[in-house]
């Protein structure tokens, strides 16, 4: 049976702060919990004024003592922008806080633009293309059979995953025999792809004996359908303002009609989004899932909802576990 995650940018609202983001953040995590969520996990993005989640080894921290059984961790490490040594030791400070709850998802992207990469000190030294040796020397330290021991670090067990929007991560991922993720909430055109490779390639690791799959997926419910399609239009802002290469600003309030005062282009750009949302009431929802499933047959689905609302994002993140419990 497939299992619900969830996926949280620790949105900073427009005009609003950071501290009340992180607040928010627990109160998610806590929510997601209740709800029987198998794991939250937090972005990492630099240099973009509406996303909280920029120090995400704090923040997992944060919302992994603000609950007890939910598994907390990533979505992920961009590795480009950490010495591994490092991420060793804060995922096994992690590891030590919060035993046998911690996951970390790998990325190679470094979650920002070139000039944000420079400023984390490893513009010069490091590339997209060191990933798998990488993602290997992170594994060496957590194992104990690195050179250096990383303390926190050695002995620690966080779960591994890599993701991707590409063919790329599949293919390492099932070269290293570890589960893999992928961002088809934000970049779907190459998941059919992507998923085929990576389990027609997958090599059995001591950590994993047969292909593991999660997919993104865009969920904004609500109790009507018409409540749904205005609360989508904080987030097809922000996606706008994106594709603009805007980055500033936090998350905006809704706007009744957004969607129709938008150019043919930018209506067509979000066309791609909605192909991996739900956006609606619980039928809505399940019928999304059911789709999604059919076609992907994932083990795990992770789920985001940009929400400006707070009580209605915690609605809709009930409202999607109601959905997704219902397909069983």
């Amino acid at each position: 049976m497939a299992e619900l995650s969830f996926l949280d940018l620790v949105p900073i609202l427009d005009g609003g702060t950071v501290s009340d983001a992180l607040r928010r953040a627990a109160d998610v995590a806590r929510a997601c919990e209740a709800a029987g969520y198998r794991r939250y996990w937090v972005a990492e993005h630099h240099g973009m004024q509406g996303v909280g989640g920029a120090a995400t080894a704090v923040v997992i921290s944060h919302v992994g003592a603000a609950t007890t059984t939910i598994r907390v961790g990533a979505g992920g490490i961009m590795l480009p922008n950490h010495a591994p040594l490092q991420v060793a030791e804060q995922f096994g400070t992690l590891d030590a806080l919060f035993p046998g709850r911690v996951d970390m998802g790998l990325g190679r992207a470094p979650g920002s633009d070139q000039q944000v990469m420079r400023a984390l000190r490893r513009g010069l030294s490091a590339s997209p293309d060191d990933f798998p040796r990488d993602v290997v020397e992170l594994q060496d330290y957590f194992a104990g059979t690195s050179a250096i021991e990383a303390t926190p670090g050695a002995g620690a067990r966080p779960e591994l995953w890599i993701l991707g929007s590409s063919t790329y991560g599949a293919q390492l991922a099932a070269y290293l025999g570890l589960p893999f993720g992928f961002a088809s909430h934000f970049a779907p055109a190459m998941i059919d792809d992507a998923l085929r490779i990576y389990r027609a390639n997958f090599r059995a690791s001591r950590t994993l004996a047969t292909p593991r799959v999660m997919v993104g997926f865009n969920v904004i419910g609500a109790d009507s359908d018409e409540e749904a399609t205005l609360l989508a239009t904080s987030m097809q802002q922000g996606l706008v303002a994106l594709w603009s290469g805007q980055k500033r600003g936090g998350l905006r309030p809704p706007v009744a009609g957004y969607f129709e005062s938008l150019s043919p282009q930018q209506q067509a750009g979000l066309a791609q989004w909605h192909a991996f949302s739900a956006v609606g009431t619980m039928p809505t929802l399940r019928e999304g899932f059911a789709a999604l499933l059919a076609r992907t047959q994932a083990d795990e689905v992770i789920v985001t909802s940009q929400v400006w609302d707070h009580a209605a994002r915690l609605r809709s993140i009930a409202l999607a576990a109601e959905a997704f419990a219902g397909l069983a």
